[in-house]
């Protein structure tokens, strides 16, 4: 659908069902938007919808005389879960602290939390070269793909080293232990269940698991970033064919301080083992960060509980996003959204 937006701009959005979770801008919040960020004198030639995430609303926005930048539109505040509320807040507060990651990360140009203009924040970045890793994983060598999971893991590693003052998401609310942190997010996500019109009693059951289970998760002592959403999706790489680059590292909305073996990375890392993603070891080394529990006694049953209780945690954001896209449970392998053996080997 095209739309004029002032003389000559236009935007392009993306057809979408009315009940569709993301919903489009007006053309002319878009302008005012782009106005208010980039200046009155900056001439737009063309706002572009881009089909990427599920969850903000991502425009390329072609201007005249300059770079090309990414305008970003998160949820209104009556469509945002509970489990991850002011997400876009979170990713801004979280962003000084992938300075490590350098290049990788793009630089914010305007960030507007008022809801003058959109009842929804939004924030401008400047745009990454590559495209994402997604559009080019199925043309790569076995090679090319150990390749780019070795550099994947060298950057989850830089993110890991980073640490923090206390437990949970990044913009708060903190909590002194990690179990508490962990139990306030199977209680955020047990609220997104019912405000999903979804079953809640997993997310319930496991929550009641991850307070039985408080000394497990209070080992974990040091509390490192988390991107919480790192992978093929949100990764750009350059044009090699043969030995892929990643040239950006996006959408760290859903940041947090924890146990870096409970990051969304590890888990799709660990439920691909076998295959090239081992490679990711080869960058990321040794699993053991600072204050990583070890020693002897139950050790590793206590692993093996924080494990399952990780597992729990990302099976039950996949159902969330499996029902926000609106996709049928039965093209979805049981493994992605369902935690009956998660909680039967918990006991």
């Amino acid at each position: 659908m095209t739309g004029d937006l002032g003389e000559r701009a236009a935007v392009i959005s993306i057809e979408r069902a009315a009940d569709a979770f993301q919903q489009p801008v007006p053309p002319s919040a878009l302008l005012a938007i782009c106005r208010r960020a980039l200046g009155a004198g900056v001439a737009v030639r063309q706002v572009i919808e881009l089909g990427v995430g599920t969850y903000n609303s991502t425009y390329r926005v072609e201007l005249a005389d300059a770079e090309p930048v990414i305008l970003r539109i998160a949820p209104s505040a009556s469509q945002q879960s509970a489990g991850a509320p002011e997400a876009m807040r979170n990713e801004y507060a979280t962003l000084p602290f992938l300075a490590p990651l350098g290049r990788l990360v793009p630089r914010t140009l305007a960030v507007d939390f008022t809801h003058q203009l959109l009842d929804r924040d939004y924030l401008v970045q400047t745009l990454l070269p590559g495209e994402p890793a997604t559009h080019r994983l199925a043309g790569y060598s076995p090679s090319a793909l150990r390749h780019l999971y070795r550099e994947l893991g060298s950057v989850t590693r830089t993110i890991h080293d980073v640490t923090g003052p206390a437990f949970g998401p990044v913009a708060g609310p903190w909590h002194p232990t990690w179990s508490a942190a962990l139990t306030a997010q199977f209680g955020q996500l047990a609220e997104s269940f019912m405000a999903a019109g979804l079953d809640a009693d997993p997310a319930q059951r496991i929550m009641a698991a991850s307070q039985r289970h408080a000394a497990a998760l209070d080992e974990i002592t040091v509390p490192a970033l988390l991107h919480g959403d790192l992978w093929t999706l949100n990764l750009l790489v350059d044009s090699d064919p043969a030995r892929p680059s990643i040239t950006g590292v996006l959408d760290c909305d859903a940041a947090s301080w924890g146990d870096p073996m409970s990051d969304w990375t590890i888990n799709r890392v660990l439920s691909r083992a076998g295959s090239e993603v081992d490679a990711f070891w080869q960058g990321y080394g040794d699993p053991s960060g600072p204050g990583y529990p070890s020693g002897p006694g139950d050790a590793s049953e206590r692993r093996r509980i924080r494990a399952l209780l990780y597992r729990a945690r990302n099976v039950l954001g996949s159902r969330l996003d499996i029902h926000r896209r609106g996709l049928d449970l039965r093209d979805i392998p049981p493994v992605h959204w369902d935690v009956t053996e998660v909680l039967a080997a918990l006991g």
